[in-house]
C-alpha cells in the first residue's frame, strides 16, 4: 500500500447505548477500537480521536473541543497529527474491517483525492475511507457544516464496493446500540475466523501520545 496514516474517531457520546463506551466494547473477545487499529496496522501513525486506550499505547491521542461534539471536529483536532501523503479515515466500531478492505480503497485510489467503501446497497460508508492529505485539508479547512457526507462528498471520492462478501461478515457493520453489539458478538462466534485471522495492533513506538 502507499504510505498512509490512520484516524480512527473513538470519542463519540454512545447516546444509543446510554454513553456506554463503545470504542472499548469487546467482540471475539477484543475491544472494538482495537480491531479496527489491527486492520490499519500497515499506517505509519495511529491517531484517535477520543480519549486514551491502554491497548494502544503507541497511538497519538487527541480530543475535539468540547468532547463528544461530532465526527468533523473530532477530524479537524487529529487531522494536524497526520504526516503522510494519505490518510484512512475509520470509524472506531468496526468489529469486521480487515486490512484486505483497505487494500482495496488503495488499489481504487489512482487519479482521485479519495477512496469511499460503500454497502451492498450502495451507500457511502465515510468512516471507511482513504483519502489524499492535502486535499482533505483543503476541503476541512473551507468547510462550515457538521456532516462528514457534506465535508467529503464534494472531494468525488471513488466508491468502492467489496468484491466477495462470501464467508465473512460486512466490513461496515458497525456497533451503534447494544442489539449491535449483541449481533456482532453472535456474528464473530459463527464466523470465528473473523476474530482469529485479525492481526496484533502495532505498537508504534516513537509516536508520543498526549491527550
Amino acid at each position: 500500500m502507499r504510505r498512509f496514516d490512520a484516524i480512527v474517531l473513538a470519542g463519540g457520546r454512545a447516546r444509543r447505548m446510554a454513553g456506554a463506551d463503545k470504542p472499548g466494547a469487546e467482540v471475539g473477545g477484543r475491544p472494538l477500537i482495537e480491531r479496527v487499529a489491527a486492520a490499519a496496522a500497515g499506517a505509519e501513525r495511529l491517531i484517535v480521536a477520543g480519549p486514551p486506550r491502554a491497548g494502544l499505547p503507541g497511538a497519538v491521542v487527541v480530543r475535539e473541543d468540547p468532547p463528544g461534539a461530532g465526527p468533523v471536529p473530532a477530524l479537524a483536532a487529529a487531522l494536524p497529527e497526520v504526516r503522510a501523503p494519505w490518510v484512512a479515515l475509520l470509524a472506531g466500531d468496526l468489529p469486521f474491517l480487515t486490512a484486505a478492505d483497505l487494500a482495496a480503497l488503495d488499489a481504487a485510489a489512482t487519479g482521485v483525492d479519495g477512496a469511499v467503501l460503500v454497502d451492498a446497497q450502495g451507500r457511502e460508508q465515510w468512516l471507511i475511507g482513504l483519502w489524499r492529505t492535502t486535499r482533505l485539508r483543503e476541503a476541512l479547512g473551507a468547510y462550515r457544516g457538521a456532516s462528514l457526507g457534506g465535508l467529503l462528498g464534494p472531494l468525488d471520492p471513488l466508491r468502492v464496493p467489496v468484491a466477495d462478501l462470501r464467508g465473512r461478515p460486512a466490513p461496515w457493520l458497525d456497533c451503534d446500540t447494544a442489539d449491535d453489539l449483541a449481533t456482532a458478538r453472535a456474528t464473530a462466534s459463527e464466523n470465528s475466523h473473523a476474530t482469529d485471522t485479525l492481526p496484533p495492533s502495532r505498537d508504534r513506538h516513537g509516536d508520543d501520545s498526549r491527550d
